[in-house]
């Protein structure tokens, strides 16, 4: 999960692992809950409230400049992926229009490590590495959205094999499929549901209170998930990453994936590339493998959510972006003539960021925030 990466910190004090690991749990229930609260709150609202919001987001630029943006402000994709989840299974937007969204979430998680970058600043040649490390994952996203988006718009065969995987979940149940972690997410929000129908009987207002809600618990438990899991695997993630050095490619993206499914945020994993890179610890082509396995590693949030959901859309967006991040791995990486395109483009730019550091804060500026808003003002 995607939240503005810190320095590892140390195990607090008096705080056993195992009473942290439980707390984790406890954290993963209530973001659970919280992804069902918000799309009960989206129901509650109607279908006048969701038309005017999500007006334009039919045409897949808009939906892509949307994800972008919309990730970018939260600093966190999975909170992003989460939203369109929970949207898809309320069926506010269609899983067609939802996967440009998905995408525009791909490319605007990787302002964090940009950000991250700009810390280095002062020092020109490990400045140089540190933009190159972050950029890399700039140019592999909007590689993989220039790539697959056109295809999916022609072929739609990132929503047919989705499809095709989410109905083999949901057997001949069609909307809904048995999930085994649906029953206890329900009880979860039933109660909650209660305690705000004894705080309005207004049915748009009970529906609004949902949607605050359920965003608000979203937002919180990722952020505390993201917090511990750094505690707990912190040295651990450093290790890893170590001994991923001198090995094959398909270690460094297992690395990737594993580290963040463990702390539950690629913009982690990704930025704890930054330092090490910068200071010469780690080559820049060493840390590419495990940036795309992060990529992977961060798709595990909207399962997540769509277990929670227990509706064959959701889980179908879900596997969109598994598949959508996996699919760019396999077309990019394993060709010579590919594979490395994303770093030259990303070296190239640090070397002029490095003598100009405005350039480096406008082309984080300007792609992150201005192109988005300027597309979506053009074209919704």
């Amino acid at each position: 999960m995607d939240a503005v990466a810190e320095t590892p910190a140390e195990p607090k004090a008096g705080i056993p692992p195992a009473l942290r690991g439980l707390l984790v749990l406890a954290l993963l229930y209530g973001f659970l809950v919280g992804v069902k609260l918000l799309s009960s709150g989206i129901k509650g609202l109607g279908s006048g409230f969701t038309d005017n919001l999500f007006e334009g987001a039919s045409n897949p630029l808009v939906g892509l400049f949307a994800g972008i943006l919309a990730t970018v402000l939260v600093q966190s994709s999975s909170v992003s992926t989460t939203t369109i989840v929970g949207l898809v299974a309320a069926g506010t937007i269609p899983v067609e229009t939802a996967i440009p969204m998905i995408m525009g979430a791909n490319i605007g998680t990787t302002i964090t490590n940009t950000l991250v970058s700009l810390t280095q600043a002062r020092r020109s040649e490990d400045f140089k590495r540190a933009f190159t490390t972050a950029t890399m994952h700039d140019f592999f996203n909007l590689m993989a959205v220039a790539i697959l988006l056109p295809i999916e718009l022609f072929t739609r065969v990132l929503s047919r094999a989705a499809t095709w995987l989410a109905g083999q979940f949901a057997g001949a149940e069609g909307g809904s499929f048995k999930s085994p972690i649906k029953g206890a997410v329900t009880w979860g929000t039933g109660h909650v549901k209660d305690v705000i129908h004894t705080v309005t009987e207004d049915p748009t207002g009970s529906a609004a209170l949902l949607l605050v809600l359920g965003l608000a618990m979203i937002f919180l438990t990722l952020s505390l998930i993201t917090k511990n899991m750094r505690t707990l695997v912190a040295a651990r993630i450093e290790r890893s990453l170590n001994a991923a050095l001198e090995r094959s490619a398909l270690v460094g993206i297992t690395v990737g994936v594993l580290i963040t499914v463990a702390v539950q945020s690629s913009s982690i994993t990704t930025s704890i590339l930054i330092p090490l890179v910068a200071s010469g610890v780690l080559l820049v082509r060493s840390a590419y493998p495990i940036t795309l396995g992060a990529n992977v590693g961060t798709t595990i949030t909207a399962l997540l959510a769509a277990m929670a959901e227990g509706a064959t859309s959701a889980l179908t967006i879900a596997l969109v972006h598994a598949i959508f991040n996996i699919a760019a791995i396999l077309i990019v990486y394993p060709w010579a003539r590919t594979r490395f395109i994303p770093v030259l483009l990303a070296e190239k730019l640090a070397v002029v960021a490095a003598e100009r550091k405005w350039l480096a804060i406008a082309y984080t500026f300007g792609t992150f925030v201005v192109l988005p808003v300027v597309g979506i003002l053009l074209l919704s």
